[in-house]
C-alpha cells in the first residue's frame, strides 16, 4: 500500500533569544493511506509539534515531507494553505465551532475557502451532517448542541471536503466517556470507510482503538506498536 505520509529526518528547533530548543529530532515516520494510528506521548514529548508540521500548520526545520506523493519541502505559505484545504481536514479537542453560525453554516465554511459553488455547499454540507447523524440539527447553533454534538459537527466539517487525511488532536479530551466512545466509534467507521486518520492523545483507551499507536519521548519516535483493538 501507498505511504500518504512520509517523513524523513525531521527536525524542529525554536530559537527563544540565544537558546535554541530541540523539540524534534531526526523523525523518520511513514503512515499509509487507509491507515488509523495514535500518536501518544507525554506533554513536553514532540506529538502535538510533530501533528503540526503533517498539517502543515509548522514547517519543519530540516528533512524531508511527501504528503500523497508530494514533497512539501519547498512549497510557500500559500501553496502549503492550498495543501491544507485540499487534502487535510482538522479535528480540534475544543471543538472550534464559530458561535454564531449554525451547524450548517459552519460546515460549509472549508468550502467556501475553496470556492465550492453555493448550491453545492449547500447540498455538500447537508450529506456531512446527515452521515454523522445530525441531519435534524442543521439550524442549530454550538450553544444549543451537546459537547458531543458539537464534536460531530467539527467532524463533518473536517469530511467535507472529503481531503485524504483526517488530523485529530485530542478530540476526546472535552467529552465524558460516553460521548467519547460514540465519537471514537464514528471515527472508526469512517476509517473503514477509507479515510487515513492521526489522532493525537494522552490517552491509553482511546489509543487502543486505533490500529497503531506511535510513542513518543523527548522529541523521538521510541516505540511503534500495534494496538488492541476494542
Amino acid at each position: 500500500m501507498a505511504n500518504m505520509i512520509l517523513m524523513e529526518g525531521i527536525t524542529k528547533t525554536y530559537h527563544l533569544g540565544e537558546l535554541d530548543v530541540p523539540v524534534l529530532k531526526e523523525i523518520d515516520l511513514s503512515i499509509e493511506d487507509g491507515e488509523y494510528v495514535a500518536i501518544m506521548g507525554a506533554s513536553g514529548s514532540g506529538k502535538s509539534t510533530l501533528m503540526n508540521i503533517i498539517g502543515c500548520l509548522d514547517r519543519p526545520t530540516s528533512g524531508r515531507y511527501i504528503l500523497d506523493g508530494r514533497d512539501l519541502t519547498t512549497l510557500d505559505d500559500d501553496e502549503l494553505a492550498d495543501i491544507r484545504n485540499q487534502y487535510i481536514g482538522f479535528v480540534f479537542q475544543q471543538f472550534n465551532l464559530l458561535p454564531r453560525l449554525t451547524a450548517l453554516e459552519n460546515v460549509m465554511l472549508p468550502m467556501i475557502y475553496a470556492d465550492v459553488p453555493r448550491s453545492q455547499r449547500l447540498e455538500s454540507a447537508i450529506a456531512a451532517l446527515e452521515k454523522i447523524g445530525l441531519g435534524d440539527r442543521l439550524t442549530n447553533r454550538p450553544s444549543q448542541l451537546s459537547g458531543g454534538q458539537q464534536q460531530r459537527v467539527a467532524i463533518a466539517r473536517a469530511l467535507v471536503n472529503h481531503p485524504a487525511l483526517v488530523l485529530a488532536d485530542e478530540p476526546t479530551g472535552a467529552l465524558d466517556s460516553k460521548t467519547s466512545h460514540e465519537i471514537m466509534n464514528l471515527l472508526t467507521e469512517l476509517n473503514q470507510q477509507g479515510t487515513t486518520i492521526a489522532i493525537v492523545t494522552h490517552d491509553a483507551t482511546v489509543a487502543a482503538q486505533t490500529k497503531r499507536v506511535i510513542q513518543m519521548q523527548d522529541g523521538v519516535i521510541v516505540e511503534r506498536a500495534i494496538a488492541a483493538l476494542s
